[in-house]
């Protein structure tokens, strides 16, 4: 498992138009950790609501998996188990539709959705996947890619926290689960510290 360099912030940074210290403050923030468990797997959360959603709109029915494995599929968020065993929650969903379910969970350094795969430069939800195991640098790389697509870049320009809190992790960002509270003011904490 390849980990971030300088190069690779310097990178990102260039193509984001921020400063170095910014990306490394979204960085240690977002993930807390590196991009990988230790056994080499990207981390990820999956997201069982999301799950609910992503085979919906494959055109399956849900009731009877939410019936029978609501830790599977829910109309509600939560079910985490952390570390590892979001990998058993995950294989277990690959079991009933993988697409969904490489979908409904959030991959390595930056925690960005499957279902983002598209705006994050892949070809493919698989080829998304490859790209999460192949290195810290390319998840990197399609953090950029994302934050690019979905214009969030200027946030971040300006030193606004918050807008850019919302805008990547959606309104309930403060307390949404698996989520750090006061996301913004711990952006600002880390952007600070890395820019000293």
């Amino acid at each position: 498992m390849n980990l971030l360099t300088e190069q690779d912030y310097a990178r990102a940074a260039g193509r984001l138009g921020w400063e170095v210290a910014a990306v490394k403050a979204v960085a240690e923030v977002e993930s807390r950790s590196a991009g990988f468990l230790a056994d080499g797997r990207p981390k990820i959360l999956f997201e069982r609501h999301i799950f609910r959603r992503e085979l919906l709109k494959r055109g399956i029915d849900t009731r009877a998996l939410e019936r029978e494995q609501p830790e599977l599929c829910n109309v509600k968020p939560g079910g985490y188990k952390g570390g590892a065993e979001e990998w058993r929650r995950l294989d277990d969903a690959v079991h009933v539709n993988r697409d969904a379910a490489l979908a409904s969970a959030s991959w390595g350094k930056f925690q960005i959705m499957g279902f983002n795969w598209k705006a994050s430069g892949a070809a493919s939800i698989q080829d998304f996947v490859n790209r999460m195991y192949r290195s810290e640098g390319a998840q990197l790389d399609a953090f950029v890619e994302f934050v690019k697509d979905q214009g969030i870049d200027d946030e971040v320009q300006r030193h606004d926290w918050a807008a850019f809190a919302e805008k990547y992790n959606g309104p309930g960002y403060d307390d949404a689960p698996g989520r750090a509270n006061d996301y913004d003011t711990k952006l600002a904490a880390a952007y600070a510290r890395h820019a000293a």
